[in-house]
Formats: structure tokens, C-alpha cells, sequence
């Protein structure tokens, strides 16, 4: 069956399915074959590194480590992984002779940050997902812009399926299911980080501002590169 096809009759099998069950029959679904979670480990990452966890703490999960992060983002990766029992954690570098190559002196953000994008974190993950047949992303509708027409299922411009699980999730949502389970929040949550991702690229957000305002602050981008549409990537547009 083509991709797109699989990608359309699974969003329509699970149009009223819980986030729960549609990761479930996810990752035992034979049709797609091998899917890994793909987490930041960022402001939200924690209702869905919850709920692999409850269904199989075994599942892949592949984190791109950009060698720009955050300290408190490596520490929460650390810490949250072992309180979980994800017990297959995939921590994912820049090629090293292409750091050398492209952006020796760890400056090329300052004047490129697609092209600091494509090294440290698209081309990274493309290799990560090498042999699988999907994988798991946080996106969600209420972010606007494109993804505010996000299926549950769709091909990727690889051979993958991408399964959006909380595509219908509120922000309400997610921060329900946070209290209801005692999850361990991001550190920078607390300081004002709405959305976090590289520390050069992020910066805190304003009371009112949308939450992924402090991405790339003054820039058109807001999207690392990671999900394509058409063959380009998806520029998410401020929420009014």
C-alpha cells in the first residue's frame, strides 16, 4: 500500500482514538513497521515520553543532542529518562568532520541558522531514523501556521509514516495531563521559557507573547528544519 494511502486510512481509523491508544496501535503496527519517538525533551516533551513509557519503556526514543543546548536540557534528558525507565535512549551528535568542515568555530548560527539547522539537527536526524518506518512527533494544531491543517498520519519525504498523536491537544491538555501524572516539568519552564530548543536560538517569552515567540526571536524561522512539506520546511506563522 502507498504511504500517503497508509498515512490517510490510519488517520481516519483513529479520528476519535485517545492519544493513548493511537500510539499504541502505533508501534505495534506491522504495516509501518519500526517507529522511534523523536523528543526534544523540551517545555512538553514529558506527556509523550510518559505515555511510550506506559506502553513500552523499551520503545526508541532519539534524542538530537546539537551540542548547543541547554546544560538544565541535558540534565532533564538524564534525569527524566531514568524516572521513566526508557530504557532505549538514543542520543544523537553532529557528524564530527562535518562540525570541522561547516562550523568549526561554533558561530555558524550567527549568520546561517537554517544551514546550523540542516548540520545539527536535519541531517543528524536523518541518520538517527535510518531503518525505521515511522516516527513520533509532539506537533501539534494549536501551534497554527501549517500545522494547523495536522493530521494524525502522514508520509514523510522519506519513506516514513510521522504520527502525531496530540495534534488535537490544547495547551490546557497538556498541562492537565502533566498534573494528573506528577510529571517533572523543564527547569526553564519556571524561568520564562515557553519553547526551548538551542540556548543561542532561544530566549524567553513575555506574558500574552505565543509560546514559540522566543524561537529564533526577530527572525522570519520558525521551524528548525525537521519537517518538510513539498520539499521545503515548514514555517509555522505566529498565532494572533
Amino acid at each position: 500500500m502507498p504511504l500517503k494511502e497508509l498515512a490517510e486510512r490510519r488517520t481516519l481509523l483513529h479520528r476519535k482514538s485517545d492519544a493513548q491508544t493511537m500510539l499504541k496501535h502505533a508501534l505495534d503496527d506491522v504495516q509501518i513497521g519500526e517507529v522511534a519517538l523523536v523528543s526534544s525533551f523540551g517545555a512538553e516533551s514529558v506527556v509523550l515520553l510518559h505515555m511510550v513509557a506506559e506502553i513500552d519503556p523499551a520503545t526508541p526514543v532519539i534524542f538530537l543532542d546539537t551540542e548547543m543546548l541547554f546544560p538544565e536540557t541535558l540534565t532533564y534528558q538524564r534525569e527524566l529518562a531514568s524516572t521513566l525507565g526508557l530504557t532505549d535512549i538514543r542520543v544523537v551528535t553532529p557528524d564530527r568532520a562535518k562540525v570541522m568542515e561547516r562550523d568549526v568555530d561554533g558561530i555558524l548560527h550567527t549568520f546561517d541558522t537554517d544551514a546550523c539547522c540542516s548540520l545539527r539537527k536535519t541531517e543528524p536526524l536523518e541518520r538517527a531514523l535510518q531503518g525505521f518506518g515511522g516516527w513520533i512527533t509532539g506537533r501539534k494544531r494549536v501551534q497554527g501556521g501549517q500545522r494547523a491543517q495536522l493530521p494524525l498520519y502522514e508520509k514523510d519525504e522519506t519513506t516514513r509514516i510521522k504520527i502525531n498523536p496530540l495534534a488535537a491537544w490544547t495547551p490546557k491538555m497538556i498541562a492537565d495531563y502533566m498534573d494528573q501524572h506528577d510529571l517533572p516539568r523543564h527547569p526553564l519552564v519556571a524561568r520564562g521559557f515557553a519553547s526551548i530548543g538551542c540556548a543561542p536560538c532561544t530566549t524567553k517569552v513575555a506574558e500574552g507573547e505565543d509560546p514559540r515567540a522566543g524561537r529564533w526571536r526577530g527572525q522570519e524561522k520558525t521551524e528548525c528544519g525537521i519537517h518538510f512539506e513539498g520539499g521545503k520546511a515548514i514555517r509555522q506563522e505566529s498565532a494572533a
